[in-house]
């Protein structure tokens, strides 16, 4: 049988050949492809001339690249669209991959090799980049065990397998349980207050399971609405239930356990390599050094943040009161805070949403990426999908390909929940050629249906804003390696781009281009932009506040593992200081964080509240010279552009002339 991943992708730009590759293909591929890949760090290794630069860590740094492409392949589409089959068979192939990964940074011949460059670097009159990969692969091998005798070797591989596979575990409990629940709804004066485009959609779930009436899901787009909008308290109550107790209710799919294994296990590691903690582990190699620093700065946002976030529940309890609530719970929050924003800015998400067709706002961040970045997208049929329902963009700058983008926006039950950008190919200069990058952008919004195009939520207008942004960051790339490339940035560094581009859903000047009436085309009255844009910092506080207890609670775990008994009174315990509604016993957040323990978040939370005093602070330099200005725009390219090639501060200098300033921030957030 002919794999089609094993042979050369005959497709436009190499993409990937959806529809030729199946399930079964996967693991046959990639154990070919560890054995190729296995077979070129022999050649390095076995390589008789005396170690350079360019024969060992330019050759690493371009080794595997097929194995990397077929592993964005699978690993997305467990993501994106999997199956039982695809969990399956990741269960199989990541402890290949870990064992792989760890067998060359444990090769001592190769690291030796690369000792041998690193200490001699002043003699290659490397460029910047090449210091930079320089640096970053020899850290690299001795943060994964290359320093360790061989006992301590074959434990820090097994760690770091068993982690990869209850990472994965993890994850695909939290898919189940979102997946099995559904609420089914027959007398529709349950769903008093729910606006009827929302009530359409619950219908159309309820027919897609053969039912009547209405469905409500822990989709997002089905989940939300209602906490919103019903004015059935014992409603909103009985959802947020079930989306707090997922994977916390003692049966197959509870994650308790996992998470103190997965604590464990990073501890381990961290202590193998001499590190008091994770958390340490993962600081070194990020703009915040330490669990202290990280500490420091959300205690200070912290403490600025309470008096307003108190004073915002207190508004939301007086409006409850009216209604004969005496004590508010977190599952009344966004209705009151919906009634608020009504009372304060006359902002209705219901009203709004005509004017936010997807297609419209789409549009609204290809015409922004022309006018910052010069670039153009034209969808093409000419590249194969993983699904129907994704959209294939080529994006140009001038005459010049700059990327191919795939666009998948809707909730089916084979992706996961939330919001990512990822690539499946990264950007590279080789040979002279540039290869550029094949980015996508993977959110969960309401899917269109009989009677309207799918409408967006101004929060779901500014999720799109926001993984554009870090498209942006991918599709700019124009670096010589892929390990450096795009979004292979610090991790508390990679949310600048994003959060950045959300800044501009807000700008009056910006939103009169696309916020219009999918039916009659009406822009949106200038009042309800004003208000708009007023109503930017509206229950900043809490929100804020909200982040932190994350942010606290996720270097908590990280490096307090004596301290984890049972899962339940840790959290209260560590976010008492953030929590201004009384906790449920029944319901946990960590066992559905799948940020910190499935995704790339562990001792990185904080990192989201770090981006945004710089995301404020580059804002404010537009806000002060023009928000389209070409000079600056220039200047933010080239931040973009440079991926992981500079130490991100130096990079923010190098645009802003200054270092950022947390007063940016909390001048924006609160007028502080």
């Amino acid at each position: 049988m002919t794999n089609p991943l094993l042979q050369p992708f005959d497709t436009k730009y190499n993409a990937a050949p959806f529809d030729e590759i199946k399930e079964e293909h996967f693991l046959p591929a990639f154990r070919e492809l560890i054995k190729i890949s296995e077979e070129e760090i022999n050649e390095i290794v076995d390589n008789s001339d005396e170690a350079t630069f360019e024969n060992v860590i330019e050759a690493l740094a371009f080794s595997g690249q097929k194995l990397d492409v077929v592993s964005a392949i699978f690993f997305n589409l467990n993501s994106a669209e999997t199956n039982d089959e695809i969990q399956k068979i990741a269960q199989e192939v990541s402890p290949l991959l870990t064992e792989f990964s760890t067998k060359i940074s444990q090769n001592e011949k190769l690291f030796e090799k690369i000792k041998k460059v690193f200490e001699e670097k002043e003699k290659y009159n490397l460029n910047e980049e090449q210091q930079m990969l320089l640096n970053e692969t020899y850290k690299g091998f001795v943060r994964s065990g290359a320093l360790l005798n061989d006992e301590e070797k074959e434990k820090f591989k097994n760690i770091s397998i068993e982690l990869s596979k209850k990472s994965l575990q993890f994850g695909q409990n939290v898919l189940a349980e979102t997946n099995n629940y559904f609420k089914h709804i027959t007398d529709e004066k349950m769903l008093a207050g729910i606006p009827e485009p929302i009530l359409a959609q619950y219908r159309e779930d309820a027919k897609e399971r053969n039912l009547d009436g209405f469905v409500v899901t822990l989709q997002y787009p089905s989940f939300l609405p209602l906490m919103t909008y019903a004015e059935n308290r014992d409603l909103r109550r009985e959802l947020a239930l079930a989306n707090g107790k997922k994977s916390f209710q003692k049966n197959e799919f509870d994650n308790q356990d996992l998470i103190k294994d997965l604590i464990s296990l990073k501890q381990e590691k961290a202590k193998l390599l001499g590190y008091a903690n994770y958390a340490d582990f993962v600081l070194e190699e990020r703009m915040a050094k330490s669990p202290t620093q990280v500490r420091s700065f959300l205690n200070e946002l912290l403490e600025k943040a309470k008096p307003f976030a108190v004073k915002e529940i207190e508004e939301l309890k007086k409006l409850a009161k009216a209604d004969g609530v005496e004590e508010m719970q977190s599952y009344d929050h966004a209705f009151y805070a919906e009634k608020l924003r009504k009372q304060k800015f006359d902002i209705d998400d219901e009203e709004l949403k005509p004017y936010f067709q997807l297609e419209k706002v789409q549009d609204s961040v290809f015409s922004l990426a022309k006018k910052l970045f010069g670039l153009e997208f034209k969808e093409t049929t000419e590249i194969q999908k993983y699904h129907p329902e994704v959209k294939t963009y080529e994006i140009f700058e001038g005459e010049n390909f700059k990327a191919l983008l795939y666009a998948d926006y809707f909730p089916r039950k084979g992706k996961r929940a939330g919001a990512w950008m990822t690539s499946f190919k990264n950007q590279f200069i080789k040979n002279g050629e540039n290869h550029r990058p094949h980015i996508s952008v993977v959110c969960n919004f309401s899917k269109p249906n009989s009677e309207t195009p799918s409408l967006l939520t101004f929060q779901e207008v500014t999720t799109l804003f926001h993984e554009f942004g870090h498209a942006m960051h991918g599709v700019l790339a124009n670096t010589a390696y892929p390990n450096l490339s795009g979004t292979s940035v610090k991790w508390d560094f990679v949310e600048l781009p994003s959060q950045f581009l959300e800044n501009y859903c807000y700008e009056p000047e910006f939103l009169q281009t696309f916020a219009k009436h999918y039916e009659t085309g009406e822009v949106l009255p200038n009042e309800k932009i004003q208000k708009i844009s007023e109503s930017k910092n509206f229950m900043e506080g809490y929100q804020t506040l909200r982040q932190i207890g994350f942010g606290i609670l996720d270097m908590s775990y990280h490096s307090n593992l004596e301290k984890i008994g049972d899962i339940k009174t840790f959290e209260v315990e560590e976010t008492k200081a953030t929590n201004l509604y009384p906790s449920n016993p029944e319901t946990a957040m960590s066992t559905s964080f799948s940020h910190i323990f499935q995704g790339g978040y562990s001792a990185g939370y904080y990192s989201y509240k770090w981006a945004e005093v710089l995301d404020a602070d580059a804002f404010q330099y537009f806000k002060e010279n023009g928000i389209f200005n070409p000079e600056i725009s220039a200047k933010y390219k080239i931040l973009l552009s440079s991926g992981g090639t500079k130490d991100p501060m130096e990079l923010y200098r190098d645009f802003r002339g200054s270092e950022p300033k947390v007063e940016s921030l909390l001048k924006r957030a609160f007028g502080a």
